[in-house]
């Protein structure tokens, strides 16, 4: 549970350099300029960075601040083996994806996934 935790607010924090990142690079600094001036600006100086540029950070949707969940769904599946003409069951992965919401709702989709 930790680990999603942490993950979920890395992805956070990893969304608003990127807009700021971006922001900056559209203003004209290059890469290293804009890299440079976020190093060392807390999280409000960021916001404001992003509110002066039109951008209100915590409007924005929740999969553009936290990301999306990827997980595997396995499930059985039935079909003909062409050599020896018999039916035979094999297991299949689909990919699964959640879009990321608030703390409430991620704590118990995790418990779910750890139940499983």
């Amino acid at each position: 549970m930790d680990y999603f935790r942490w993950r979920n607010e890395d992805a956070h924090r990893n969304a608003l350099n990127a807009h700021c990142y971006w922001s900056l690079r559209k203003q004209g600094q290059t890469d290293k300029q804009a890299t440079k001036a976020l190093l060392k600006l807390s999280v409000a100086a960021k916001n404001e960075l992003l509110f002066q540029n039109g951008i209100n950070f915590n409007d924005l949707p929740n999969w553009q601040k936290r990301g999306i969940g990827l997980y595997w769904e396995t499930y059985e599946k039935t079909g003909l083996n062409p050599k020896t003409n018999e039916s035979v069951v094999t297991e299949r992965r689909v990919s699964m994806w959640i879009m990321i919401c608030d703390e409430g709702c991620l704590r118990g989709f995790y418990r779910g996934l750890l139940r499983d």
